[in-house]
């Protein structure tokens, strides 16, 4: 199986040499290729620190997170912004779409980026429009279009440069369940037909069911790790619900 994801005894520090907080303590774990990880945890517990540490967005304090074969903690500036550019997907809470730009131009705004000819970006953009259902709304602009169908034009956008991991950070907190259910159905394509790897921070419990592996986190530590297995996803869900009353979590909160 191919490595992508290799997180080694990570640790993050915020703060100054009087007042210092830990936000990650130790965290090592990896992830293959095609594989769907959730990661969960109360508020404060690090899993958000732990995705921008991987997204690049922040850096470690100590330890190493290689993607792909390639330390990202050595990179930096040109190396690091085109690294983040050719090897990363992002998909965001918010969608972080381009109002000015159609949803087609927001597909291929990062191919445009890398100067693909546009001939072979017109075929990739309704490729992956057609696969993830939005081919009818191409031409129109993100104001126009509702929470769900924006969520699957970022996620065409994430994977439209067939990244090495797709990183998403609560991907649902900002839709319906209708919605919310429709995304996470063209996340299991991604990851069942299109072997997308697929890195996933949320707190709700049925969103996590629909990952293949999950890691808690608490106080910057992984407590707990489950695996799907042969479990259906209802059943997955209901041993999500009981780790999540073990960390003391608010059900109210995950449900």
């Amino acid at each position: 199986m191919e490595r992508i994801l290799e997180v080694k005894n990570i640790e993050k520090y915020y703060g100054t040499k009087t007042n210092l907080s830990k936000a990650i303590d130790n965290i090592s774990f990896e992830a293959d290729k095609g594989e769907f990880v959730g990661i969960m945890g109360a508020s404060g517990s690090g899993k958000t620190t732990l995705l921008n540490c991987i997204s690049t967005i922040d850096r470690v304090t100590a330890g190493h997170i290689v993607i792909n074969g390639k330390d990202i903690t050595r990179l930096k500036g040109n190396q690091l912004n085109q690294f983040r550019r050719e090897e990363l997907g992002f998909i965001f809470q918010d969608f972080n779409l381009l109002d000015t730009l159609t949803a087609y131009e927001n597909i291929a705004l990062a191919l445009t980026i890398q100067k693909v000819k546009a001939k072979e970006i017109d075929r990739r953009v309704r490729e992956v429009a057609e696969k993830l259902g939005i081919q009818e709304i191409l031409k129109k602009y993100p104001y126009q279009v509702s929470g769900g169908q924006k969520q699957r034009i970022a996620s065409a956008r994430a994977i439209i440069t067939n990244p090495k991991l797709i990183l998403a950070d609560e991907p649902t907190g900002a839709l319906d369940s209708k919605s919310a259910r429709q995304l996470l159905e063209n996340f299991e394509y991604l990851n069942q037909k299109m072997e997308a790897t697929i890195l996933m921070v949320t707190h709700d419990a049925f969103t996590a069911s629909y990952a293949s592996r999950i890691l808690f986190i608490k106080d910057g530590k992984i407590f707990n790790e489950l695996i799907k297995g042969n479990d259906t996803r209802k059943q997955f869900f209901e041993k999500i619900i009981e780790v999540q009353t073990l960390l003391g979590g608010d059900l109210n909160d995950v449900i």
